[in-house]
């Protein structure tokens, strides 16, 4: 099932109350396209509701210090960021197969008391992804390539590069933070990232660190 183009363009166009899925490690950002295999009950029905409203769901990380709340499940961090179910597809053993589509950012204002098993929080959509970032024109696109590149080789592993080549800065910086293999609070600091300038800035600084530590690494196996 494919869903039809949604244009969203001002606050009225959200949903100011969502299921919230925690996943650790798994951030999505405005554009980004995130692929989900769904198994959980809880999960499932989560799914079939958000079919049946908006479409939109909220993915957002548990809380880096492992704390619970009193039934056990894992707090959450303040900021996610909402998903357009865009297409789904049910398999023959009872999973669903979606793609979401990034829409915008938002605070956690509020989890909400439900009798849902899916847990559900009023928020606060960062409206600004809705528009063009003018920060886009100043990403330092060769350095973003040029980091990109050093990591993959340094992990013999390769890349669509005419699709690379294709993407606009907004679309290039996203997926690759979306894409990057760093730890849960590395990936939360991409998403709060005040704008893209600073997102890409961010992602080569940890791409750079991650290669000298990876050398670093080589060099003492040798010793």
């Amino acid at each position: 099932m494919q869903a039809g183009n949604v244009n969203y363009r001002r606050l009225a166009d959200l949903s100011e109350t969502i299921a919230v899925f925690p996943l650790s490690g798994a951030v999505l950002l405005p554009g980004g396209r995130m692929p989900l295999n769904i198994f959980e009950p809880r999960y499932l029905q989560m799914i079939d509701e958000a079919i049946a409203g908006a479409r939109l769901v909220g993915m957002v990380q548990p809380g880096f210090d492992g704390a619970l709340r009193e039934d056990g499940e894992p707090e959450i961090v303040n900021v996610g960021c909402m998903g357009r179910i865009t297409s789904l597809a049910e398999t023959g053993d009872g999973r669903y197969m979606i793609t979401l589509q990034g829409v915008c950012r938002f605070r956690v204002m509020e989890e909400l008391a439900v009798r849902t098993p899916f847990r559900q929080c009023r928020v606060s959509p960062f409206i600004g992804d809705l528009d063009d970032d003018p920060s886009g024109v100043e990403v330092n696109r060769p350095a973003l390539l040029k980091a990109f590149r050093s990591y993959l080789e340094a992990n013999d592993l390769d890349a669509d590069w005419q699709s690379v080549s294709r993407a606009d800065n907004t679309m290039l910086v996203n997926a690759l933070s979306m894409m990057a293999p760093y730890g849960p609070a590395e990936k939360q600091a991409l998403l709060e990232a005040p704008d893209l300038k600073t997102r890409a800035d961010t992602l080569i600084a940890l791409t750079e660190m991650a290669l000298v530590r990876d050398n670093e690494d080589f060099g003492s196996s040798l010793q």
